[in-house]
């Protein structure tokens, strides 16, 4: 059976909200004026967070500074953010996705996907029923969404890139080579400026030229992004939708950047922070996470974000550090990075029976064979200075129990009490850049 995802995003949401807000009190549409959401008209500060259609064709962009924005359109009308407004506009829409749709996952304030495999009987035409969705949400909350249909996540959120606002489209296989090879590969999932303008120097500019690039020629360039890119140039992508329901199911931390981290170093300081925060409280709730997930805001405000499941169930610092860094490794673009956060998810009670990785098995093995075959003809033990490869790659044990006196301590003399080396400022840096409180 050929999977059916549907991927439904709200029309430039948060101007929408507002418009859908103001319409119903008897006042202009923002949509139909140049508009947008975001800053201080008057101290000409902060930055734009959605736009309309008329303040798009006077070139104002999302992320850009108000004043600028003021520049091209001296007469742009600006609503001040209400998160309160969003966060219920947010719930409405998904509230009506959910009478539709046996699964939904919601994957940032104004979109999600819904998994309509298997609902041919029930709905046997899947534009119909998008439709459906699509004009319920209209006529009982005031603002339009575009639905993508395809058979995987990336599919369906490329179709629902297509024309705006308002519309439905179709991204099937065979449809790939005439709706998607022909656009410029900026136009592709997880390409962002600096990658597309690395394509384009390359000679690559078309989704369809890249996706007819050799796959190793790009990971020479790009690293594990160009296999991700040709993937998704070839409409290779994943076909799971998680249920938000069991997705609630977890914790979390995140932190908006007070600067933008534009490497991997950068993005590694801030990841282990978010580790050490959402270990401690998984520690403290005595659970153990089978699966982990990294969250991706850009600089443009746009989200994305890759999930795994563990090898072993775990609630140790260096478990997280390490699996959410590949996460981010195999997700980013290398854009500038505005918010990152690390979620888990199916969690276990601590006493829960773990199945174990073999891994663990390996490193609890190799760890007790160095011990015992490091030592003299007489059988006496080797100096300390010779078991540094012993210490160096703590089973998971150890690495429990190191977390275990790390609580102890910081519970008894205060969270400060141990700092991470990696956190100390270098003299060449800011001790308090992109470091989550």
């Amino acid at each position: 059976m050929q999977r059916l995802i549907f991927h439904v995003d709200v029309n430039s949401a948060f101007l929408s909200w507002e418009a859908a807000r103001r319409v119903a009190d008897g006042e202009p549409d923002l949509r139909l004026i140049p508009s947008a959401i975001g800053g201080d008209r008057d101290k000409r500060t902060g930055v734009i967070l959605a736009k309309s259609i008329p303040a798009k064709k006077f070139g104002v962009t999302t992320g850009e500074p108000v004043a600028m924005a003021l520049r091209k359109c001296p007469q742009l009308v600006l609503a001040k953010p209400d998160f309160a407004l969003y966060t219920r506009n947010s719930k409405a829409f998904i509230a009506i996705c959910r009478r539709f749709a046996p699964v939904v996952e919601q994957v940032s304030i104004d979109e999600c996907f819904l998994d309509m495999t298997g609902t041919g009987l029930l709905y046997p035409d899947p534009i119909a029923i998008a439709h459906t969705i699509k004009d319920t949400i209209f006529s009982e909350l005031g603002f339009t969404v575009n639905v993508g249909i395809a058979p995987n996540k990336l599919l369906a959120k490329m179709a629902s890139d297509f024309t705006k606002p308002d519309r439905i489209h179709t991204l099937f296989p065979d449809e790939i080579a005439k709706k998607m090879w022909s656009l410029p590969v900026d136009d592709l999932y997880m390409v962002g400026h600096s990658s597309a303008a690395r394509l384009k120097a390359l000679g690559i500019r078309t989704i369809g030229e890249l996706a007819a690039t050799d796959p190793d020629y790009l990971r020479q360039e790009f690293k594990s992004h160009g296999t991700l890119m040709w993937e998704y140039a070839n409409g290779i992508g994943d076909d799971h939708v998680h249920s938000t329901k069991r997705e609630a199911k977890g914790i979390g931390n995140s932190t908006t950047l007070k600067e933008d981290a534009r490497t991997l170093a950068d993005a590694k300081k801030v990841l282990l922070s978010l580790s050490e925060s959402v270990s401690i409280r998984l520690r403290k709730e005595k659970m153990l996470a089978q699966s982990i997930t990294v969250e991706i805001r850009y600089h443009d405000f746009t989200n994305t974000s890759h999930q795994c499941s563990l090898l072993s169930a775990t609630n140790t610092t260096d478990a997280l550090y390490k699996t959410a860094v590949s996460l981010f490794q195999q997700l980013w673009n290398s854009e500038p990075v505005r918010l990152l956060g690390i979620r888990t998810s199916r969690l276990l009670p601590e006493d829960a029976p773990v199945q174990l990785s073999i891994f663990d098995y390996a490193a609890d093995s190799s760890a007790s064979a160095m011990i015992s075959t490091e030592s003299t003809a007489s059988g006496s033990p080797l100096p300390d200075g010779n078991k540094k490869s012993c210490t160096q790659m703590p089973s998971a044990n150890k690495q429990k129990q190191l977390d275990a006196a790390i609580d102890s301590i910081r519970k008894r003399f205060g969270s400060k009490a141990l700092v991470r080396g990696s956190f100390l400022p270098s003299p060449e840096s800011d001790p308090k850049k992109n470091h989550p409180s």
